[in-house]
């Protein structure tokens, strides 16, 4: 089929991807709108409707005004039988991902390896800097970081991928004639000028409908190799992306984070209930991943993504450094702290890899 009538089949009313890759399956190299009606009324059964549609081409002209603002604005139009839509939809797990996609800029979507960051639109600064600080761990991967361009997180990680020099992959849940939130438009061209792209399925004139944005969810989910989820409250966007993730047999990374923070409750939880693996630094994503170390050379160990200590932490710490290594008990005894205090502190040590529990309840000083 040609360009035209690629975008034609995807608008057909009632022809979701999965039935129309199985279309595709059946009458390969074909041109479907070509189709004798009796073909089509054997694929389709009772669904009268797609039929008409397709014999009666009812979408070519919505097609044909799609196919020109596309090329009027240098867009990029992938149909799932091309060689540059993404492999990673094309897979016997995503076969509910969009058949067809519009893209704004010259990103790869078939790189080596890809990452998706996402969080809370409400993001607090500990997961701004966290996100930055594990995208820019993983700069040496020169792979593509994948968000969906909402407030919090989602900017935070293709800023950062900017920042440190990586190509970043927008999803939008509108056509490409818009940008939300508005207030992200100079990144949305940040995006395409570095190397970057802006990616949706619904053509040009597809208005802002919450509706939207969870189906925008699978392709950040499905685009990537894994997913880690930075800052979520116990319901939100990012669970559900976390949740797509796991579906489509992709790993699932986490960041924790206090226990009393309301948006690293949605994080925890993950990790608590072994949905997510747990990240302190870009090492445990690229080991978990099999990815190369993203250790620059000439680099020491990898920095925590939590390089400041509470004051009771550094107390905890500074004991252990002074000791070699303590037991919980004494470690209570020596600072004074209450027990339920210690074990929370000794906890955030662990995952910022500051300390290391050993057995007989026992804890010494990293580096």
């Amino acid at each position: 089929m040609d360009k035209l009538n690629q975008i034609a089949l995807s608008m057909i009313p009632g022809l979701g991807p999965t039935s129309c890759r199985k279309l595709l399956e059946a009458y390969p190299g074909q041109d479907i709108f070509a189709l004798p009606p009796s073909e089509l009324r054997l694929a389709f059964g009772g669904h009268r409707d797609i039929v008409e549609a397709i014999v009666g081409k009812a979408t070519h002209a919505r097609a044909e005004q799609e196919l020109r603002q596309a090329e009027q604005h240098g867009m990029r139009v992938l149909f799932c039988t091309d060689a540059d839509y993404p492999a990673r939809l094309n897979r016997d797990e995503t076969q509910d991902c969009p058949v067809l996609l519009y893209v704004l800029g010259q990103a790869d979507l078939n790189a080596e390896r890809t990452l998706a960051v996402v969080g809370t639109r409400r993001a607090t600064p500990q997961g701004r800097d966290a996100t930055d600080r594990l995208v820019g761990q993983l700069a040496p991967l020169k792979m593509p970081i994948v968000s969906g361009l909402a407030y919090g997180i989602d900017t935070a990680a293709h800023t950062a991928a900017l920042d440190h020099g990586l190509p970043t992959v927008a999803v939008l849940g509108h056509g490409l004639d818009r940008i939300y939130p508005p207030s992200n438009r100079n990144l949305a061209a940040r995006i395409v000028a570095g190397g970057g792209a802006l990616v949706t399925e619904y053509p040009m004139g597809t208005a802002i409908n919450p509706r939207y944005f969870p189906a925008r969810n699978r392709i950040i989910a499905a685009l990537a190799d894994a997913t880690v989820v930075v800052e979520a409250s116990e319901k939100g966007g990012a669970l559900i992306t976390a949740a797509i993730a796991a579906g489509y047999h992709r790993e699932v990374f986490a960041v924790p984070g206090r226990l009393t923070d309301t948006y690293s409750r949605g994080t925890n939880n993950l990790i608590a209930t072994q949905r997510a693996l747990l990240v302190r630094d870009a090492s445990d994503v690229a080991d978990q991943m099999g990815w190369p170390s993203p250790q620059a050379p000439g680099q020491g160990a990898q920095a925590s993504l939590f390089p400041s200590l509470s004051p009771d932490g550094q107390r905890l710490y500074s004991l252990l450094k002074s000791h070699s290594q303590l037991t919980i008990d004494e470690l209570a005894r020596l600072s004074g702290m209450p027990m339920p205090r210690v074990a929370g502190e000794l906890f955030n040590l662990e995952m910022q890899k500051v300390v290391r529990a050993l057995p007989g309840r026992l804890y010494q000083p990293l580096g």
